[in-house]
């Protein structure tokens, strides 16, 4: 089963290209993110006549996520669960899914960025990110395998930007951002593609600007993480970095994960 995470920065304007990676690369489920389209505008027809599964958690112009499946997408929630349970209506902002596809408890993630910082957005980003890891924690009381999936707009190491210097005061990189990954980590689960490749350059991110795709100045920030019982099966997990080369492009590139039937 091979579980993809892409950003995919305006799936009106990424159309073309994203059916195109589906009929090529053939992901089982690809999570989406920043799809900036409310639900009833996303261009479901053209996923459903392919034979593709679609769930939308959709926001007008910005944010928003989706699944896109071979497989019948079940128990669907939207919207990240408040602390301890509680209401996330007062979020208005669209990041979070999470579904049960083929057995496996999947939830497409778009956090926020935080900057600038200091501030409100940092404060919502670091707030964000403590509900996060409750729903996590919550995910490994099923025993079942889970895979946390999405653009996580946090850099986990210096390793995983091309000039860590540059990116010192950045809201990606700050202690309490990698703080809260950590935390994620630490109940249990895996960053799956530093289980594959521990270490050296692996970005999913480039900016338009400056020719950071053609110099290869990237950042790694879209992550699968994967529960005890996900990361017992895992088989493979890579960036696919050719979507990033075609035309008119995301500025992210997907990162897939493969797990044994």
């Amino acid at each position: 089963m091979k579980i993809a995470t892409f950003n995919i920065n305006g799936v009106k304007a990424r159309l073309p290209r994203l059916l195109e990676w589906l009929d090529e690369f053939g992901p089982d489920v690809a999570c989406l993110q920043e799809i900036k389209s409310i639900d009833e505008n996303f261009p479901r027809l053209e996923f459903e006549e392919r034979g593709w599964h679609v769930e939308t958690h959709g926001q007008k112009s910005f944010n928003g996520v989706a699944f896109i499946s071979k497989y019948p997408i079940e128990d669907v929630m939207r919207r990240l669960p408040g602390l301890d349970g509680g209401d996330a209506d007062e979020d208005e902002q669209a990041r979070y899914m999470e579904a049960t596809i083929k057995g496996v408890r999947i939830a497409t993630i778009y956090l926020p960025n935080g900057n600038p910082r200091p501030g409100p957005k940092f404060d919502y980003k670091l707030a964000w990110m403590e509900r996060l890891q409750a729903r996590a924690s919550v995910l490994l009381e099923g025993e079942v395998p889970v895979v946390l999936a999405g653009d996580y707009n946090v850099i986990p190491a210096d390793e995983d930007c091309h000039n860590p210097a540059a990116w010192v005061e950045d809201a990606l990189t700050q202690p309490e951002s990698r703080g809260w990954l950590r935390a994620i980590l630490n109940l249990g689960y895996t960053d799956a593609l530093r289980q594959i490749k521990p270490h050296g350059p692996a970005y999913s991110y480039w900016d338009f600007q400056r020719g950071a795709w053609q110099k290869d100045h990237g950042i790694r920030i879209d992550h699968l993480l994967l529960s005890p019982q996900a990361a017992d099966i895992l088989e493979d997990c890579q960036v696919d970095r050719v979507p990033r080369g075609k035309e008119k492009p995301s500025d992210h590139t997907p990162v897939w994960v493969e797990l044994a039937a």
